[in-house]
């Protein structure tokens, strides 16, 4: 279940939830026994869709052209305030097919694998098990091995049409991949996937009313944004297909129809981040009269009900009374005998790529608060991917000539705040961050507490260094364990708390300098990163740092050696830094790149191993790729070159 405030209603409404779920699991054999025929088990479709926030008529958006998805909406339920787990796909994936937060099972990093435990199983094996033909056309992306029982069929060819009895139920999942950032960033798919669009079905780029203020008023980047739209009305095409062949089948009233999309438009400041542009996605839900309980999803009917895209799987295993894991952390919204509703929902940016950017959010009906555990990272850190599109070329062109807006300059300010709050009624773009107003000190300080109250009661694994992980998961045979078993509640909570104290300031330094010397090497990670983020200030810490540049964590000593630099000891950092580039594992040279790329000119005596660097590493995933990218643009900026890598 998601974290709740401690209050003693909460506390009635947590015992109520586990109480709902034991009782399912008492009943699952006796209502397979004398309920279930195929015939009165709802099909279920879902249509996906990649990279799209909620441009739709049906949400009001003045400009969209997607009459099929109104119309379903028209004869389903809305939802107002449906939101991802991540502002990118694969860890919002893993997530969507498990019911569980991706820093629970350790997939929060983009791009990156693990195994799952053996307690948690995707939610399609549930649903074969209960006599379900489950097929998936066809993207994957969770960041684990799928299990070979998931899927029935999963493939560009699985369809409903291939099940071998037409009474048996099915749930059926097509993935529309076209409006992918891709899809804005390459003229060619672009034209592709929107080459059977009539004029009429065009748009006009500097119509758009719609344009957000944090982009720069290009021709460029209007053009983008004109895509977006285009590539939603190809995807509406798409929708209408599917809901065709259902009725074509005599199927549509028997089929339970949920759209969705993964996260927010493929853009800069939205896909990746954890504004509403990257998180609030579409929602609608079209369930039969036959199947409609309690008053749910009446027709033309709009729910400003806080979900989850974890709650997704969940949902559907209760509207096919199939009995849901205590282990699930998503709830239904959906169907019989539902728990109470969400009071919050949460999200989390985690590695992108080649660069890392520790972030965490909650949000309730009104206001998003946002933890920054990197506050010393630009918002626009260099990232190959979204560098080549034109909207990120425009914004980074503008900068130089210093020709942006304060709303689109502000994302090239040096650092981030450490907290940011929004009024996402008043302020729905999230330009006018309250996080310092008086008036909101006490929302401030409620969504504080349950953030951290839910890093520590999820078992936040991306607050575990990377190396350090991947190291225990080689241990334990996957990362959700990290931190679970003896202890780990304990251990949980001083990672969490020394993380947060890393971007507390100088008020921490007795802390921190003392988390140097914990057991956990998870909590002396977050020690020497906060020392270094408070730099000279913390250079009676020097010493104590100094002793672990020899730490038996190798991130550790990174760590380390980035806080010595910082208070002007580069010729102590740079040893430890360039020997972890050279001969250290995957993650470890990463961060390393990292480290050097930041140092700037004190990187400098080290050049001829950045050098060395650029050449990939067969070994490695990827072949190295991360820290070619990273170390590149080191020396881009060094050496006024403008090398480009893949």
């Amino acid at each position: 279940m998601e974290y709740q405030p401690h209050s003693s209603r909460d506390n009635f409404n947590i015992l109520q939830g586990s109480l709902i779920r034991t009782c399912y699991t008492l009943l699952f054999s006796l209502c397979i026994q004398i309920t279930s025929s195929a015939a009165e088990q709802p099909n279920i479709l879902w249509i996906s869709a990649e990279d799209i926030s909620a441009h739709l008529g049906c949400y009001g958006d003045p400009h969209a052209i997607t009459p099929s998805l109104d119309k379903l909406a028209e004869e389903g339920v809305r939802y107002s305030h449906a939101f991802t787990t991540a502002g990118v796909c694969a860890p919002c994936r893993s997530g969507i097919i498990t019911g569980m937060y991706q820093t629970t099972l350790g997939t929060q990093h983009m791009r990156g694998n693990t195994n799952l435990p053996p307690q948690v199983r995707p939610f399609p094996i549930l649903l074969r098990e209960a006599g379900y033909f489950c097929t998936n056309n066809s993207k994957q992306d969770y960041q684990f091995k799928t299990p070979k029982e998931t899927w029935d069929e999963s493939s560009g060819k699985a369809h409903w049409r291939n099940r071998k009895n037409s009474n048996q139920p099915f749930f059926s999942v097509f993935n529309f991949t076209g409006c992918h950032e891709s899809g804005i960033a390459s003229t060619d798919k672009y034209e592709t996937v929107t080459k059977d669009l009539s004029d009429s079905e065009r748009q006009d780029a500097d119509e758009l009313t719609t344009f957000p203020p944090y982009y720069p008023e290009t021709k460029e980047a209007r053009e983008d944004w004109k895509r977006n739209y285009e590539l939603i009305t190809a995807l509406d095409h798409f929708a209408a297909d599917l809901i065709a062949q259902l009725k074509e089948d005599g199927l549509y009233e028997k089929t339970i129809i949920f759209f969705w999309s993964d996260h927010g438009v493929g853009l800069p400041r939205a896909k990746r981040w954890l504004y509403d542009s990257g998180t609030h996605i579409p929602l609608i839900v079209r369930v039969p009269e036959q199947f409609r309980v309690d008053g749910q999803a009446v027709p033309g009917s709009v729910s400003d009900q806080l979900v989850s895209s974890i709650d997704f799987g969940p949902t559907v295993l209760n509207l096919s009374d199939v009995s849901i894991p205590d282990v699930m952390q998503g709830i239904p919204f959906l169907g019989r005998n539902l728990p109470p509703a969400r009071d919050y929902v949460f999200g989390a940016r985690d590695r992108m790529d080649e660069r890392y950017d520790i972030i965490r959010m909650v949000r309730d009906h009104r206001f998003k608060y946002i933890r920054n555990y990197e506050p010393l990272k630009t918002y626009y850190q260099y990232m190959n991917t979204p560098e080549k599109g034109a909207t990120m070329m425009s914004l980074r062109d503008g900068h130089i000539a210093g020709t942006l807006s304060p709303e689109a300059e502000a994302y090239f300010a040096s650092t981030k705040p450490v907290e940011e709050l929004y009024d996402c009624e008043a302020d729905p773009f999230e330009l006018n961050n309250l996080a310092n107003d008086p008036t909101y000190a006490d929302t401030l300080k409620k969504l504080r507490e349950v953030h951290l109250a839910w890093v520590k009661e999820t078992r936040d694994l991306g607050l575990v260094a990377e190396p350090i992980l991947v190291e225990r998961e080689k241990e334990l045979g996957h990362r959700y364990g990290v931190l679970r078993g003896d202890g780990a509640n304990q251990a949980a909570d001083q990672i969490a708390e020394t993380a947060n104290l890393a971007s507390s300031g100088p008020k921490a330094i007795g802390e921190l300098t003392a988390a140097l010397d914990h057991e956990d090497s998870a909590v002396r990670y977050w020690a020497a990163t906060g020392l270094g983020n408070i730099g000279l200030p913390a250079s009676d810490s020097k010493g104590a740092l100094e002793a672990h540049l020899d730490d038996e964590s190798p991130v550790v000593q990174i760590a380390v050696a980035r806080a010595l630099s910082r208070m002007n000891s580069p010729e102590e950092a740079l040893p430890v830094l360039t020997k972890q580039l050279a001969d250290g594992e995957q993650w470890e040279r990463l961060h390393a790149a990292i480290v050097l790329d930041e140092m700037d000119e004190l990187a400098r005596p080290a050049i001829d191993s950045m050098h060395a660097a650029l050449k990939p590493r067969p070994d490695l995933y990827a072949d190295g790729k991360y820290v070619v990218r990273v170390i590149n643009r080191a020396l881009n900026q060094l050496e006024g070159t403008d090398r480009t890598v893949p």
